[in-house]
């Protein structure tokens, strides 16, 4: 069944976007329990709002170098992170060998084995059966009020989709631009044309300016 999320509209993004920014403010999927919670209190989001919001790992897909450090050389007493099922950790391993980030960068394995291409509860049913691709999925095991709100949304599909779509629209409220700061970007995805036309301008303006300089000099 089809879900829908209505959220507002109108939000003012940057004429930017860099990875590198991505990747400074998004939780990495290694991140223990706590490295969690303090990520996202850093943008005034709860600990619920952190499981609720981890939800959406029930749809998508990872690259392998985000988890193979679960599927090969885990410890010394353990090649694989004995916290994951040994029938998934076999198939993870047929499909990301111990060199796929060098061979195979481009290979993908869906987040949620149950059902991937749902927006339903069974994330948070596989994490409870030792399905949980990332360490940080696994981290939302280990801490008692975590696991309480997993163990919640495991129940009632619907309470967990009702809370979804108000940490949704919580975390759409981070460090909006105001003003004529930034733009309403019409595929929130990217920026818009004419944001991309005058940022080339710019770099454009910039890249002359220093070789006329370099020429005077």
């Amino acid at each position: 069944m089809r879900s829908v999320v209505v959220v507002p509209a109108g939000r003012r993004d940057g004429n930017v976007s860099r990875e590198s920014d991505a990747l400074a403010n998004l939780p990495a999927p290694f991140s223990t329990a706590a490295e969690l919670v303090g990520n996202f209190s850093r943008k005034n989001l709860t600990a619920e709002d952190m499981v609720v919001l981890s939800g959406a790992h029930t749809i998508g897909v990872s690259h392998c170098s985000s988890f193979t450090n679960r599927l090969y050389g885990f410890s010394a007493g353990s090649d694989v992170d004995p916290t994951m099922s040994p029938a998934y950790a076999f198939l993870l391993r047929a499909v990301c060998p111990s060199n796929s980030s060098q061979f195979f960068p481009n290979t993908t394995v869906d987040m949620d084995v149950i059902t991937p291409a749902a927006l339903d509860n069974r994330y948070y049913v596989g994490l409870t059966n030792n399905l949980g691709l990332f360490t940080s999925d696994q981290a939302l095991l280990t801490n008692a009020t975590l696991k309480a709100s997993v163990d919640e949304f495991v129940k009632s599909e619907k309470r967990w989709k009702s809370k979804f779509v108000k940490a949704m629209v919580k975390m759409g409220g981070i460090e909006v631009l105001t003003g004529t700061q930034g733009e309403v970007r019409l595929n929130c995805r990217v920026v818009n044309r004419r944001s991309i036309a005058a940022a080339a301008a710019t770099d454009l303006e910039l890249t002359t300016m220093a070789g006329a300089e370099v020429a005077a000099s």
